[in-house]
């Protein structure tokens, strides 16, 4: 399944974006999907996961309480509601698939191409 996430951009301290990753080439329907950033000089780190049927979500603790992950199966879509973002909060964005409800970055097979976001202080 190839993933593409999208809905970057510069926003201010305190505003909102959505990012969505959509699929072609396969149903989201049969991964858990997750959220992943890298901010400039640092690792790539989980940020959400949700799994197959949108009832089970988790959240990095930096991103609780002001980031939610959803799905629309039908859509093969997933997304990513970004709220209160922080100056701390930019970093490229990845959404990824995997075949198991997992936090950890070696579960995740497939990776979407990264979107930017940044947030002026």
């Amino acid at each position: 399944v190839q993933l593409q996430a999208f809905g970057g951009g510069l926003v201010q301290t305190g505003g909102s974006l959505r990012l969505s990753c959509a699929a072609e080439g396969g149903s989201l329907n049969n991964y858990v999907m997750g959220w992943s950033r890298q901010a400039p000089g640092k690792k790539r780190a989980f940020v959400a996961v949700i799994n197959r049927g949108g009832g089970d979500t988790a959240y990095a603790d930096s991103v609780q309480g002001r980031f939610t992950i959803s799905r629309d199966n039908a859509k093969n879509t997933v997304y990513l509601q970004m709220n209160s973002l922080e100056p701390e909060d930019t970093a490229i964005y990845y959404c990824a698939a995997a075949s198991r409800y997992s936090s950890r970055e070696q579960s995740y097979n497939y990776w979407g191409q990264g979107t930017q976001v940044t947030v002026s202080s």
